[in-house]
């Protein structure tokens, strides 16, 4: 499959929203999400775009939001990388960063385009992004994992992360655990 990954632009919210309602209408996404597809589908047209804008290529650079996208636009994974910074007053999700870090949520990629590397590339530029952030320089990038999301955890251990043994209830999964997992930043002789 011929895709292409990239920041989100302000003015994409409708696919944004699209996307978002597919990801949470996923077998899993009661153990992936900390939203309901029903909360989700009642939020006005104002809120996606707030959204999206602030996670888009010109926000505000605490959140970026990145899509894989075929050759015809349509858009088949989507992750989003939030900045966390211990001087934060309030942190945007989980527990607050004692290190500067980034953290990946709202990771999806369609039934469709699963196997071929999507969610690969979506990491790799996620990733690539957080050690780019200017300084103070991010020391580590982290996820957090239901339990009983055996798919999602085997891909994030393939792909470098590492369970910290820090869990949390994540608020709305209803039981069991969400686990913390990170991937330190490669040191001078190391590559992502």
């Amino acid at each position: 499959m011929n895709y292409s990954i990239r920041p989100v632009r302000a003015d994409e919210w409708e696919k944004v929203r699209e996307l978002r309602l597919a990801a949470l209408q996923d077998p899993v996404a009661h153990l992936a999400f900390v939203e309901t597809h029903e909360t989700a589908v009642a939020q006005p047209d104002s809120f996606w775009q707030g959204r999206t804008a602030n996670a888009s290529e010109d926000g505000e650079g605490r959140v970026r939001q990145f899509v894989a996208e075929t050759p015809d636009g349509r858009w088949i994974g989507t992750t989003t990388v939030l900045v966390e910074r211990p001087s934060d007053a309030e942190p945007l999700f989980g527990e607050p960063a004692k290190v500067d870090q980034t953290q990946l949520v709202g990771v999806y990629v369609r039934p469709e385009a699963r196997g071929g590397g999507v969610i690969d590339a979506l990491f790799r530029t996620a990733v690539e992004w957080s050690w780019a952030l200017p300084e103070p320089a991010v020391e580590r990038v982290r996820l957090y994992v239901h339990e009983d999301n055996a798919r999602a955890g085997a891909f994030y251990r393939r792909f470098g992360f590492v369970p910290t043994g820090e869990r949390m209830v994540m608020p709305g999964s209803g039981s069991g655990y969400d686990l913390e997992y990170e991937v330190s930043r490669p040191g001078p002789q190391q590559a992502v």
